[in-house]
């Protein structure tokens, strides 16, 4: 499906007569847990309720029991191998006994793994009408973990998965062209959503600054990432720019399996790790950054440069995935070629000079950046949200 057509289908969705539906959720990653899957889940889960619907949450144990009046239910769940931070729950008899119970309009599966599968299983055996959405560009991962071989079998796995349902939701363009290219039906782009009223530029604070900057000197050159510290994020790309740069500093926000290792690839570089931050820290360390640079190449979106945005910090990323639907370039940040020689990093190095060394486009970015984050919210997107399911029902009806 091409641009047009989506625009024309979503247009299509407004003129249908909007009712209260009951969803649920089978998602293998949710609370405690913190990143972009999280936070689209709890943002939609409280607008729904806002608007009326009900909703029921089956997700990995561990959780809380209610998020904003959804009940969640935890599934035993087992960590993956390879990846510790994710869980993959084991859908047994309580599950199916909890769905009878509350008898869904229909189940929407979060990237169906494990726990997901039982989602199918029983929206199939219990004629559910059955919605999947593709968050984690899960076969392009494989190769930071050795496993790259195995990127032609998860795709089948994956298209055997979302092949089943009415409906499958991405959230980029790119996305949407990459599964319908491996051959994976009935897609449609879900649009994308940040809280602008919970990061904003008038949260940049001198004393989160110097938490970032930690014991390093301020010359007007604090770098920050935020977001997981794993393999597929690519992070070490980032060492070269503090090599061409000598006066930049760095600030990685978040933790993960991978931290060790970035610990020693960084160990002789002006580098702080901050560890988890949440709620208005967060947002201040956003607003406090000069550049917020995001290398990785295996985003289907990459909600936290949204969130950068939001903050009015001017950002980098990938000229790949889904980040040009957020990156107009030049414009609100700058797009690096990670294709290019050396992993890009001669693009990389030079998308952040051509910022940090020009106090005007970074002014410009800043307010540009701030204007893209205000053209959309979560409100937006779970209305949008809500018409594709009253589709789906109305088709399956």
């Amino acid at each position: 499906m091409d641009k047009k057509a989506r625009t024309s289908y979503k247009i299509k969705l407004k003129f249908v007569n909007a009712k209260n539906v009951k969803i649920a959720f089978f998602t293998e990653t949710f609370l405690p847990k913190v990143d972009g899957i999280v936070t689209r889940l709890t943002k939609t889960i409280e607008y729904l309720i806002k608007n009326g619907d009900e909703v029921l949450v089956f997700c990995p144990e561990g959780c809380p029991k209610t998020h904003k009046g959804a009940k969640v239910i935890g599934v035993a769940a087992m960590p993956l191998p390879l990846y510790p931070e994710l869980k993959l729950g084991l859908p047994g008899p309580a599950v199916s006994d909890a769905l009878e119970e509350f008898k869904p309009d229909l189940i929407h599966v979060v990237n169906p793994a494990v726990l997901g599968l039982g989602g199918i299983w029983l929206a199939k055996t219990n004629n559910i009408p059955l919605i999947a959405s593709y968050h984690t560009h899960l076969p392009k991962y494989l190769e930071h973990y050795g496993m790259g071989m195995l990127e032609p079998l998860l795709w089948e796995l994956l298209k055997a998965a979302h092949n089943q349902a009415l409906l499958n939701l991405c959230t980029s363009n790119a996305m949407v062209d990459e599964l319908e290219n491996k051959g994976i039906r009935r897609t449609a782009l879900w649009q994308r959503g940040v809280d602008t009223d919970s990061f904003k530029p008038e949260f940049r604070s001198s004393q989160m600054r110097k938490r970032l900057l930690g014991n390093y000197e301020d010359k007007g050159s604090l770098l920050i990432y935020v977001g997981r510290l794993s393999a597929e994020k690519q992070i070490e790309r980032i060492k070269p720019v503090l090599e061409a740069i000598p006066d930049a500093c760095l600030a990685l926000v978040g933790d993960g399996p991978y931290r060790n290792q970035l610990e020693k690839i960084f160990e002789d570089t002006q580098t702080n790790f901050i560890g988890y931050l949440a709620g208005e820290e967060l947002a201040s360390a956003y607003a406090s950054g000069d550049i917020f640079l995001f290398p990785s190449s295996t985003e289907t979106l990459g909600l936290v440069l949204l969130e950068a945005m939001a903050a009015g910090c001017p950002v980098i990323g990938a000229n790949k995935g889904g980040i040009p639907d957020i990156i107009n370039d030049e414009v609100n940040g700058c797009l690096y070629n990670p294709d290019e020689n050396d992993n890009g990093e001669e693009s990389l190095i030079n998308a952040t000079k051509k910022i940090l060394f020009d106090n005007d486009k970074k002014a410009k970015m800043r307010l540009a950046a701030r204007e893209e984050a205000e053209r959309w919210d979560w409100n937006q997107a779970t209305i949008q949200l809500k018409e594709f399911y009253i589709q789906t029902l109305k088709h399956s009806a």
